[in-house]
This record gives C-alpha cells, sequence and structure tokens, in this order.
C-alpha cells in the first residue's frame, strides 16, 4: 500500500507523511545512497530533509534530483545563526544538491537562548532567509530543534516570525513529560491555526547509548524489530496532522517505510505501549 500524503502546512505540496530524514546519509557512499532512493520510490516517498551538517547528505542527494526531476519536496537547514554565514551556507547547500532553489529552508537546532536571539533579530540567519525567499532562492521558511524545552521555544519562534513549519521530538515516552507534551500541544494547536506545517523526529527512539557501543548511525539507541518499529511509527501518525522524519539510519529505512505502509489510521493500544516501554526498557532521549 502507498504511504497516505497530507497537505504540507500552506505550501500546496501534498507530502507523504514519512518524510525521509536525510541525517541517514551523513556517512553513507553513492551506491548505498542510491540504494535508498530505489526504496524511497518504491513507497512513493516524495519529501526529502537534509541539512549542510549532516556530512556527505547534501551531496548523495544531488544524483536523485537528477534523476527524478521534480520528484522531491527539497528542504535542507542552516546552522549559521547570523545573516552573513547563513546566506554563505544556503549557496553551498544549493551548490552541493546542484539546484536553484530549495522548497524548504530551514534554521536547524534553534534551541539556545542566544543563539534564538541573535539568529531572529535584525542581521540574524531569518533576515538572510527572508532575503533568500525574496530572491526565488527558497519558497519557505521552517525552524527545527531538539530537547524538552524545544516545543516552548518554537512557539517563542512563531511569535517572532510566522514560520512555514517547524520540527521537534515526537515519541511515546518523550510525551509522556507532562511540561513537553503541554508545549507540543499548545504547538500543535498554533500551527494548525496558522496552518504551519509540523514535522516530527525521534519516532524509534528507545533510550540514550549511556556508555554502550553504538551499533547505528543513530545518536541513540532505536527500536530495531520490526513489530516495535511498527508500533512506533503507528503511534507517531495516528497524530493525523504531522509528518514523521525516518530515522538517521538507513538499515531502519525499509522498516518505517513498511510500517507506515500498512499504518490503518487507528492509535495503538496503550497497553501494548507499556508493554513495549517494559519489555525495551525505553527511556527519554532528553532529559
Amino acid at each position: 500500500m502507498a504511504i497516505a500524503t497530507l497537505p504540507f502546512g500552506r505550501t500546496g505540496h501534498h507530502s507523504t507523511r514519512i518524510v525521509f530524514g536525510g541525517a541517514a546519509l551523513a556517512h553513507a557512499t553513492q551506491a548505498e545512497a542510491d540504494r535508498a532512493l530505489e526504496v524511497l520510490l518504491r513507497h512513493g516517498v516524495n519529501h526529502i530533509d537534509v541539512a549542510s551538517s549532516y556530512g556527505d547528505a547534501e551531496a548523495r542527494v544531488r544524483p536523485w534530483l537528477e534523476r527524478c526531476p521534480g520528484q522531491f519536496f527539497v528542504a535542507t537547514k542552516c546552522d549559521q545563526r547570523s545573516a552573513v554565514g547563513a546566506r554563505e551556507e544556503l549557496h553551498r547547500s544549493l551548490e552541493r544538491l546542484g539546484v536553484d532553489k530549495v522548497d524548504l529552508w530551514q534554521l536547524h537546532s534553534l534551541a539556545d537562548p542566544i543563539e534564538w536571539d541573535t539568529a531572529l533579530s535584525p542581521g540574524g540567519a531569518l533576515e538572510a532567509a527572508v532575503q533568500a525567499r525574496e530572491e526565488g532562492l527558497v519558497d519557505w521558511i521552517g525552524v527545527t530543534g531538539h530537547g524538552l524545552q524545544i516545543a516552548a521555544m518554537h512557539r517563542r519562534s512563531m511569535e517572532r516570525f510566522d514560520f512555514d513549519s517547524v520540527l521537534l521530538p515526537y515519541n511515546y515516552p518523550t510525551m509522556q513529560n507532562g511540561y513537553y507534551k503541554e508545549n507540543f500541544e499548545a504547538l500543535a494547536s498554533d500551527c494548525s491555526a496558522r496552518g504551519t506545517a509540523v514535522q516530527t523526529i525521534k519516532s524509534l527512539a528507545a533510550r540514550p547509548w549511556a556508555g554502550r557501543e553504538h551499533t547505528r548511525a543513530t545518536w541513540y539507541e532505536p527500536l530495531e524489530e520490526p513489530s516495535d518499529i511498527d508500533l512506533a511509527v503507528w503511534w507517531a501518525l495516528a497524530r493525523p496532522d504531522v509528518f514523521v522524519a525516518s530515522a538517521g539510519d538507513l538499515a531502519l529505512l525499509p522498516h518505517v517505510l513498511d510500517a507506515a505502509s500498512r499504518f490503518g489510521q487507528q492509535l495503538p493500544d496503550e497497553g501494548r505501549l507499556a508493554d513495549l516501554v517494559a519489555t525495551r526498557r525505553l527511556e527519554p532521549i532528553f532529559v
């Protein structure tokens, strides 16, 4: 079955509810990347999210865009906080992607209060984003982030500027934190009213590595059993107004897409989720 699509906020694009998380390409060879493309095409995924800081990801995506022109909504991210630095970063991203413009350019990981103020003040990265939009280099502007404070920070960001998309964590263990849940729900409500797309990350997060050997490319230990991935992906997709980014490990990609293709529009039973937390010893990765 095909993965369902949803209007991506106010952009007019209908994106698959699974967005390809390009962090998985950070250290991939082109051959590995091209095999991942075949998986994406089989499932009809039409939205790619990369970042200038994701190693070789932008360069790995370039042949995809040449092979499949117009197939993908292309998003990338900026880590620089000054307008000058952000403009340079954007032009480097465009060159690496081999495109004249991107659909979505996002201020990346905007959580630190000092960096936040720099980026959103005159002379900051947001100024560069608005100018790039006026010049036709980007169509839409978003903001991303991690951590338990980020839902509240995104709400502040949207008071400063009418962002077209937000991106933040959303998984069962994280949403058990009352502070985060309250702010996530308030942010989701704000986004719905504004027509702002909500992208979620870390759906497969199981626990921090906590000194254990990293057996996956993700910076957190992910769920790996297909049945566990099913449950985690279905739980995230059961929220009808969000997009779910695939995990940053290519080996997990087929399982995520398979789970999404079989999603039945029903929230997994709380008992099954409680069993998953207990049997897999799930822990919040943000504290």
